[in-house]
């Protein structure tokens, strides 16, 4: 015979708050076993102890609530251990997103990052390039970047064009002011690129930048761009125009993001003014 129990004996059993276990009849993902007519009284049957364990313990991981409905819902015990699966993988990249950053603001905290030795004051001419450009969410900046990488360089080897220095990436400055904006990605090349797919060639700007190399993974790019930013309005000209950023090794060169290079350059303009940096004419 089935045992059925009060909300507030239910939820003594279950550690759900009696709110809880009401939100959670309004939106369908643990109805009462019975409902008195009359009064309105919710009563819980003990079979149900289970699924409202479970219902907790999903809770406890962060779980969305129509997720834990789907899972509640399935009767496919393969189909609900690959939905709570996939979350615990979400959580764990999760994991490992939060250990990240603890490990960069401690570093963060003990470490001064502003050195004026590290940034170099380079003219580079304009070059001829293969390039994508778009609108781009900041949010997709890394995904889309190697995405577009990946097509322009296809692109090269299939019609037979020899890059000629590390590919980049020109960045307008709503990327940064509105996390959406126009960005191109380019690849200097050789000879004259045929537009297939997003791929079109262009002709990179001659410009005069100050540079400092960012090392690691893009998670804490922003410390190499504050330094250069403070660099620049401690002792150069900063002048308008998009950021730079020249891509000398990364995720297509190697997998370990602690081999990753990327050069961020700022515009600036170049004068006779003593700088305790070396000019350099041509990119790495």
């Amino acid at each position: 015979m089935t045992a059925y129990m009060s909300i507030g004996d239910f939820s003594r059993a279950t550690h759900l708050t009696v709110k809880t276990l009401r939100h959670y009849h309004r939106i369908g993902l643990l109805t009462p076993a019975d409902i008195d007519p009359h009064t309105g009284y919710r009563r819980y049957a003990s079979e149900q102890l289970a699924i409202a364990q479970v219902v907790r313990r999903l809770r406890n991981l962060d779980m969305p609530l129509e997720q834990i409905q789907a899972v509640v819902a399935t009767p496919d015990p393969h189909t609900r251990n690959e939905r709570i699966v996939a979350h615990l993988d979400r959580l764990q990249k999760q994991l490992g997103r939060t250990q990240r950053a603890v490990d960069q603001l401690r570093d963060l905290l003990t470490h001064n990052t502003s050195d004026d030795s590290a940034v170099e004051l380079r003219a580079v001419p304009a070059i001829a390039a293969a390039a994508i450009t778009e609108v781009v969410d900041a949010t997709d900046s890394v995904t889309w970047l190697q995405g577009a990488l990946g097509e322009l360089y296809a692109t090269l080897i299939a019609q037979h064009l020899p890059p000629t220095g590390p590919a980049g990436g020109i960045y307008a400055d709503e990327i940064f002011t509105d996390h959406r904006g126009r960005t191109t990605i380019f690849v200097p090349c050789t000879g004259t690129v045929h537009p297939v797919g997003r791929v079109h060639p262009t002709t990179v700007p001659a410009a005069e930048l100050a540079i400092m190399t960012h090392y690691g993974s893009p998670d804490s790019v922003d410390r190499t761009y504050g330094a250069l930013a403070t660099y620049v309005a401690r002792h150069a000209l900063g002048v308008p125009g998009p950021v730079r950023e020249y891509y000398l090794t990364g995720q297509r060169d190697t997998p370990d993001p602690a081999q990753w290079r990327t050069e961020i350059a700022w515009p600036i303009f170049l004068t006779n003014t003593p700088i305790p940096n070396r000019i350099r004419n041509q990119p790495h």
